[in-house]
């Protein structure tokens, strides 16, 4: 089975992965490896993991991904969950159908 060792940045902390192709995003096609690798040189936000990585970038904008991401950086770095910002993201966070903004009335009496 192929395992990687890596450890932190800091060299404080180290972790054993069994499974390191393991996808956690599946949108952009994010494995574990790539995401721990990332952290292990020196990404300590989720919107960090996010610029080296791409992970939580996909159609679901983070929401089937960005909870593990956390738990990874908590994990790794010794910090907890909760105080992990989950990272900022871009509206619309849900993808929306063209036809519903189509649909969407203009505000003709707004001045500029």
């Amino acid at each position: 089975m192929d395992e990687i060792k890596l450890k932190s940045y800091e060299g404080k902390s180290e972790a054993i992965i069994e499974n390191p192709d393991m996808i956690i995003c599946r949108c952009e096609e994010v494995t574990l490896r790539e995401l721990m690798q990332a952290i292990a040189e020196g990404a300590r936000t989720v919107n960090e993991v996010k610029r080296r990585t791409r992970a939580g970038m996909g159609l679901c904008q983070g929401r089937s991904c960005s909870r593990l991401v956390r738990k990874l950086i908590a994990d790794f770095t010794g910090q907890k969950v909760g105080k992990i910002s989950p990272g900022t993201y871009r509206p619309p966070v849900r993808p929306l159908p063209l036809n519903v903004v189509a649909s969407l009335e203009v505000n003709t009496n707004v001045k500029s």
